[in-house]
Order: C-alpha cells, then sequence, then structure tokens
C-alpha cells in the first residue's frame, strides 16, 4: 500500500491522536495506525475512526482541560 498524499510506503504502528474541543484537549494514544514512512501521514481504518469517534464522545463533557486516553478496541 503506498501514501495517498505522496506515495511513499505504508507501516503499521501505533501512534498518538488529538483531538481539540471547545474546552478539552483529548490525546489519545497507542491509535493504531497507517503511516507513511517519507512523509509521515497517518491513516485509520474505517473501524479504528469509529472507535476513536466514540472515545471522544465519551470524555466530551470533561471537566479537565486536557484528557489523555489508550486506545481501546470496545467501549461500553
Amino acid at each position: 500500500m503506498n501514501c495517498f498524499m505522496c506515495k511513499g510506503k505504508i507501516e503499521n504502528k501505533n501512534t498518538t491522536f488529538m483531538f481539540e474541543l471547545e474546552k478539552c484537549i483529548i490525546i489519545i494514544r497507542k491509535v493504531p495506525s497507517q503511516v507513511c514512512k517519507q512523509c509521515g501521514e497517518a491513516s485509520y481504518s474505517n473501524e479504528v475512526a469509529k472507535q476513536l469517534e466514540k472515545l471522544v464522545n465519551t470524555v466530551r463533557n470533561s471537566i479537565t482541560e486536557i484528557t489523555v486516553i489508550n486506545y481501546t478496541e470496545k467501549v461500553a
């Protein structure tokens, strides 16, 4: 598989995903990703993207300014 940005080679690795809300920054560590060896662009499978959305929604109403969590494959 090749990168859609620069056509470099893709490798599977865990990355950190950051999302900024109005009152909070959410950092999700150890996210399964496909990362370009050449430009560093990260992409996610449909399943991982859906899970990231669930994780963000779970902590959306957090009262902290920064939330750091590890990626999990299941959210209740």
